[in-house]
C-alpha cells in the first residue's frame, strides 16, 4: 500500500468517525467466513456498517480528533460496526450475537462522542429500546394521576352505594 493510499485510507476511516453515533470495536479472531457474513447481515439489517481497519491507519485517523482514547483498542485483529443513526443498535446486535461465539469479543467503542470500554458497551445493550422507555416514562407519569381519580372514584362510589341501600331499605319498608 503507497504513501498516497495510506493518505486516503486515513482520510476515509477519519470522515466515517466524524458523524458516527456509536461505534463498537471487536476482535473477530477464531470466525469463519461464514460467521462473518451473517454477523454482517445482522448489521446490515441495523443500519449498521461492519468493516476492518488497520491498526496503524486506525490509530493515525483518530489522532487529534478527540476519538484518542480508542488508540489503546487497535491491538490484535480488529473490525470496527459504525451506526449513524441509533447510538446503541451495534453494541445491541453485536453482544446478542457474540454471547454464542466464545473466541468474538468486543473491546470498546464510541457512543455519542465519548470512548467508552466493552462494561459500558454490555451495559447499553441491555438498555430497552427508546420506544419501551417512552412508555414506560408516561406510565410513571400518569400513575399519581390515575391514583388521584380512582380515590376521587372510591367516595364517590362508597356514596352510590349507601344512596342504594337507602333506598332498599325504603322499598323493603313499603
Amino acid at each position: 500500500m503507497g504513501r498516497a493510499e495510506k493518505g486516503t485510507s486515513i482520510a476515509e476511516f477519519r470522515e466515517k468517525l466524524s458523524g458516527v453515533r456509536g461505534a463498537v470495536l471487536t476482535d473477530f479472531r477464531g470466525l469463519s467466513v461464514a460467521d462473518i457474513t451473517e454477523l454482517r447481515s445482522l448489521l446490515r439489517k441495523s443500519e449498521v456498517e461492519y468493516k476492518v481497519v488497520k491498526n496503524t491507519l486506525a490509530r493515525l485517523a483518530v489522532k487529534d480528533t478527540g476519538l484518542e482514547g480508542l488508540t489503546a483498542y487497535f491491538e490484535g485483529p480488529t473490525a470496527i460496526a459504525i451506526s449513524r443513526k441509533d447510538a446503541v443498535a451495534a453494541s445491541k446486535v453485536l453482544t446478542t450475537w457474540g454471547k454464542s461465539r466464545p473466541t468474538f469479543t468486543i473491546k470498546g467503542g464510541v457512543v455519542e462522542g465519548r470512548v467508552v470500554g466493552s462494561a459500558e458497551i454490555a451495559e447499553l445493550a441491555a438498555v430497552p429500546p427508546r420506544e419501551v422507555l417512552l412508555a414506560r416514562m408516561a406510565g410513571a407519569l400518569q400513575a399519581p394521576i390515575t391514583g388521584l381519580v380512582r380515590v376521587l372514584a372510591a367516595h364517590l362510589l362508597g356514596l352510590a352505594c349507601a344512596l342504594d341501600q337507602v333506598r332498599q331499605k325504603k322499598e323493603g319498608a313499603a
